[in-house]
């Protein structure tokens, strides 16, 4: 029998432990780059427990954490709860929730905020800190003070109303930018559950890398080649200027840019246009296009393959590199490259089903 999974449900705010509850059905997923999530059904078996539920779940101020054995596997925030009765009357709640930087989704800039000539991890730590300074706003999210080594000018205006998590998404996408995420973990020294910014270009973790193999520990694979949001040619549209009412307002848009090298090469001309309504100088749109256009030229691929959980296979993996080597029919003289794992999905063991986790990788 492998480590038990616990569902912690806490205070979102305070951290202060609410109920340990029993979950079923578990699946909780981590990404760099975007929102995990988990899910699970609470089994309601007596009032006993349902007065326990009520009052621990509460969506939108409970935290969900998720233990393995002592060590923090996932954590994030109750969004939605679903009691259920089946036809024979037995009740249970279904309870889906998101990552801590699921918190920004729900955060907005109601003030204007200018920055010249700042750190673009600066940035991101002085909208933290507006969202956390706020009353009520402070769920716990700490940062260290690392710098990037690279400056931006930023503008934010208290009309537009945008959502924070937004602003550092269209940070980071621009030229030299960055990726981030809300690491959860469990401090070894002091025990304490922690929510940590994490920021980095890329981010990187761990410093061994792990070899995985198929047939081997490898149990299956997925190599997904999806051109339908690639692109050779590019522009992107910022702000709607209406400074002068008088005149008919059009929005700042960058400068056309065409992939003559992959035209040459045989390919079709194929173009793509992204939108930042916030931007208002034309060198930061500029510095998004090119960003986009270059990312845009590749069909997007990203491999998944599915591997038994051991002792080295855990949260902690994601930002990290593992070397995969597949010989099979497709791969007859063997793939042997490195990946980044950029996301990665736990299926916890249940009765008939083995503890699996699902790996999202990345050219490393």
């Amino acid at each position: 029998m492998g480590p038990q999974y616990r569902a912690l449900f806490c205070d979102l705010r305070s951290d202060q432990l609410l109920d340990v509850l029993p979950l079923q059905g578990v699946s909780l997923d981590d990404y760099i780059g975007k929102t995990g999530t988990a899910s699970g059904t609470i089994p309601i078996a007596n009032a006993e427990l349902a007065e326990r539920v009520r009052a621990a779940v509460v969506p939108g101020r409970t935290a969900l954490w998720i233990e393995r054995g002592r060590e923090i596997w996932w954590g994030g925030i109750v969004w939605t709860a679903s009691l259920q009765s089946s036809t024979r009357g037995f009740l249970s709640m279904q309870v889906q929730a998101g990552t801590f930087d699921s918190y920004l989704d729900h955060r907005l800039l109601m003030d204007s905020l200018e920055s010249r000539g700042v750190d673009q991890y600066d940035i991101v730590r002085s909208l933290l800190d507006y969202v956390q300074n706020t009353p009520g706003g402070d769920i716990g999210i700490t940062y260290d003070g690392a710098p990037s080594g690279v400056t931006r000018d930023r503008s934010y205006s208290r009309y537009d109303l945008p959502k924070i998590r937004d602003l550092i998404t269209q940070l980071a996408a621009t030229e030299n930018g960055f990726e981030w995420r809300i690491a959860a973990y469990r401090d070894p020294a002091s025990g304490r559950r922690v929510k940590q910014l994490q920021l980095g270009s890329p981010i990187r973790t761990g410093t061994s890398e792990i070899l995985l193999d198929h047939p081997g520990p490898v149990l299956s694979y997925t190599w997904p080649v999806d051109a339908t949001v690639q692109a050779n040619g590019w522009q992107s549209r910022g702000a709607t200027d209406n400074h002068n009412q008088a005149a008919a307002s059009y929005p700042i848009m960058s400068k056309p840019l065409v992939a003559d090298e992959d035209i040459a090469a045989g390919w079709p001309r194929l173009d793509g246009s992204s939108d930042y309504s916030t931007v208002i100088t034309q060198t930061v749109l500029d510095a998004h296009a090119r960003a986009d256009h270059t990312r845009a030229r590749v069909p997007l691929t990203i491999p998944e393959i599915t591997v038994r959980v051991d002792g080295t296979i855990t949260p902690a993996m994601l930002g990290g590199t593992i070397r995969l080597r597949v010989r099979d029919l497709w791969w007859s003289e063997t793939l042997d490259r490195r990946y980044r794992v950029v996301g990665l999905a736990i299926t916890p063991p249940e009765r008939g089903r083995a503890e699996t986790a699902r790996l999202y990788l990345e050219a490393a």
